[in-house]
């Protein structure tokens, strides 16, 4: 079965991410994790971040670097991990898909619980090198 395409936004506001918990109305929820969806057909990554952020929370950002790939823990998914800067404004999230919000230091992150392993790898790996 061919991988299905997604986007991680790693959304950056002065030293913090935005972390979200999971909504009720997608997969495994109650997880934390930074925000990410599908890819839609035709789509590039980059409408993809900007597409999912608004979706899920509401805000506007700009797409700045893909900044890594993993794959999800059952193989299912290619998530393409985009930092991105989100500009100005509230977030208001969307009650199915998003629980819970928190803008974290990385070090709060990994304190989060539970966490999906690729985006603990990601937090400890590679985000201190960007």
């Amino acid at each position: 079965m061919e991988q299905r395409q997604a986007i991680v936004a790693v959304l950056l506001r002065g030293d913090r991410v935005l972390a979200i918990r999971r909504g009720p109305a997608v997969a495994r929820p109650g997880y934390w994790q930074p925000l990410s969806g599908k890819l839609e057909p035709g789509e590039t990554q980059e409408q993809a971040v900007v597409r999912e952020v608004r979706e899920e929370v509401g805000l506007t950002v700009v797409p700045l670097a893909k900044v890594w790939e993993s794959e999800t823990d059952d193989r299912l998914f290619r998530l393409h991990w985009w930092t991105a800067r989100a500009e100005a404004g509230e977030v208001v999230p969307d009650p199915g898909e998003v629980a819970e919000t928190r803008w974290v230091t990385p070090e709060e992150f990994l304190t989060l619980d539970p966490v999906f392993d690729g985006d603990r790898e990601f937090f400890e790996r590679i985000l201190p090198g960007l």
